[in-house]
């Protein structure tokens, strides 16, 4: 590895990677697991999949819906919560997380990609 923290000359450091985790807190039970849950979102599924995958997550606990990618998101237990955020997940609450989807849904349908739901 270079000084900069590239691999490779000429290339930078590697684009920070922002994960965000609400304070929704909803108490559920899913599968064998009874806590509070909350939502963690990436910028892009593979930030989000390299995050989770890092926590021990697996993919399968993946949360995404055809035709809506801009929900996609993990499900995250209370007890999984210091974890995500030494690890780097910036907390945001739900309302900053409902504007993070509103506005990520404005692009997909801009893009092509179906019609606003």
């Amino acid at each position: 590895m270079l000084p900069d923290g590239s691999s490779e000359p000429g290339h930078g450091p590697p684009p920070a990677v922002t994960v965000y985790l609400d304070d929704w807190r909803q108490r559920a039970r899913l599968g064998p697991v009874d806590d509070r849950w909350s939502h963690l979102v990436a910028d892009s599924d593979e930030e989000l999949h390299d995050f989770a995958a890092g926590m021990g997550m697996r993919r399968e606990w993946f949360q995404d819906k055809s035709g809506r990618p801009h929900h996609a998101h993990y499900d995250l237990p209370e007890r999984a919560r210091a974890e995500a955020l030494a690890n780097g997940a910036v907390e945001v609450t739900w309302r900053q997380l409902g504007r993070m989807l509103r506005d990520r849904r404005v692009v997909h349908v801009a893009a092509g990609g179906g019609a606003a739901r």
